[in-house]
């Protein structure tokens, strides 16, 4: 039986672990915002700037899972701590970047610091907080997410338009030295729930090997490079899943996918929402700046409705999966996102900004409906021994399903508009991207549902 750790020391991780929680979010959506004044600055294309936030999602994906299982084994402070030192670290580097391959690098590197903290937040808060309490934190954490992302677009903004795009990653050194000394002074002790296994390296580098070539076969899509390295990365995962069958301690337990029907469908729910609705903010940003002219700023309030909407609920919807069978919950959000992304679909040159607005309401309040809950499933589901490799696969299935969104979101800029810019010549085959994209992206949540329904009870 775990003992519960002093409420100070409960405290304290859930004040560091939502920080944490805050900042890449904060990250990752401000600089969907600055992208155009990137672009402006490196002469870079809508292709180019789509890599500013793949490099991240690509480092982040492939690192997370192997991170997860060693902070399992050698403890997840050390881990966590390690994650936050590097993304601050390399978010200086972004600030001093004098070239578009030098920004590149500063984001693979934050990329790999957040594998480390993703991959390990989840997990300290469900060992030291009580089961009874699980979906109250975890929902109270996902709001800290979604205000990173509310704040994002419009501080973002304000930033970029007045102190130039450079300025997001100053905030971000900030941003994460508090958390940071925080962790190092108050934090005591360590969680290590599989601390007599070993770290399986060759099952980590078959993991990482599938990932790359996946998910970089997926941005060059739809060429054949893309298709060959999509199949290359089929066939690795295949040896990964004779490699780990059949070793002592896997990184990757392929039987809790096999054996546990709720973990593995809520994870693969989780896979789908985020490939479905992540590039939603990168396309409109580009939408209401290009086809709108509206200033970062002003595209930032726009954008602001989404996760302040979830930010308000997530809260909430936690604390209900506690009592509700959080299948339910989840499924419902799946339901109401497939509509709100459906709507978008109808986007054009004169489309209400009060409509756009709505689409984002809407999108909000699933998505709050679905990822409390579906992570207090996750979480719930596992034995502590698996907590950090629980919380580093769901974290894999948020960053794999994200490049995945930006991976399609990319080929269908390629295309419709090949390597132009986006001036108002193109403005058509812009729109006839964006639409086709939402088409796919709602039919995905629509799939996404009825995984969420297939899981199964949690409880009895």
């Amino acid at each position: 039986m775990t003992v519960c750790p002093p409420a100070d020391i409960r405290r304290c991780a859930l004040v560091i672990a939502t920080l944490t929680s805050f900042v890449p979010p904060f990250m990752a959506s401000s600089i969907n915002i600055a992208l155009p004044a990137i672009g402006a600055e490196f002469s870079m294309n809508a292709v180019l700037l789509g890599w500013i936030a793949t490099s991240y999602l690509l480092a982040a994906a492939v690192f997370m899972v192997p991170f997860g299982k060693l902070a399992d084994i050698f403890g997840m402070k050390k881990i966590f701590l390690t994650g936050l030192f590097i993304f601050t670290i390399s978010s200086l580097l972004a600030f001093t970047a004098s070239s578009a391959a030098m920004l590149m690098v500063s984001r693979v590197l934050q990329g790999f610091g957040c594998s480390m903290i993703f991959g390990t937040g989840t997990a300290i808060l469900v060992n030291v907080f009580p089961v009874q309490e699980r979906g109250k934190i975890l929902g109270i954490n996902s709001a800290t997410v979604y205000l990173g992302l509310s704040l994002g677009p419009y501080l973002g903004g304000l930033l970029t338009r007045y102190f130039g795009w450079r300025s997001l990653f100053l905030v971000n050194v900030a941003l994460g030295l508090i958390p940071l000394l925080l962790g190092l002074w108050k934090l005591k002790g360590e969680w290590a729930g599989a601390s007599d296994e070993s770290f399986d390296l060759t099952g980590s580098v078959i993991y990482s090997l599938m990932l790359v070539a996946l998910m970089y076969g997926l941005t060059l899509m739809p060429g054949w490079q893309g298709a060959a390295l999509v199949l290359l990365g089929a066939a690795t995962f295949l040896l990964l899943i004779r490699w780990e069958s059949g070793v002592k301690s896997p990184v990757l337990d392929v039987l809790l996918f096999r054996q546990n029907r709720v973990y593995a469908f809520s994870n693969l729910a989780a896979l789908i929402s985020y490939a479905a609705t992540f590039a939603i903010t990168f396309m409109l940003s580009l939408y209401l700046q290009y086809i709108r002219g509206l200033e970062p700023d002003q595209a930032g309030m726009v954008l602001l409705a989404q996760p302040l909407v979830m930010t308000v609920f997530s809260p909430y919807t936690g604390k209900l999966s506690d009592r509700i069978e959080p299948r339910l919950l989840a499924s419902a959000g799946m339901a109401v996102t497939t509509a709100a992304v459906l709507a978008l679909t109808l986007l054009g040159e004169e489309t209400s900004l009060g409509f756009v607005a709505a689409c984002l309401c809407a999108l909000g309040l699933g998505l709050a409906l679905f990822t409390s809950p579906n992570t207090n499933a996750i979480m719930s589901s596992i034995e502590p021994r698996h907590y950090g490799v629980g919380s580093a696969t769901l974290g894999t299935m948020r960053m794999v399903g994200q490049l995945s969104s930006m991976s399609f979101a990319m080929m269908v800029f390629s295309l419709y508009l090949g390597a132009v810019q986006v001036t108002p010549q193109y403005h058509p085959q812009f729109l006839a991207a964006v639409r086709v994209a939402f088409a796919v992206f709602s039919a995905l949540c629509l799939v996404g549902a009825f995984a969420s329904l297939a899981r199964g009870r949690l409880r009895g």
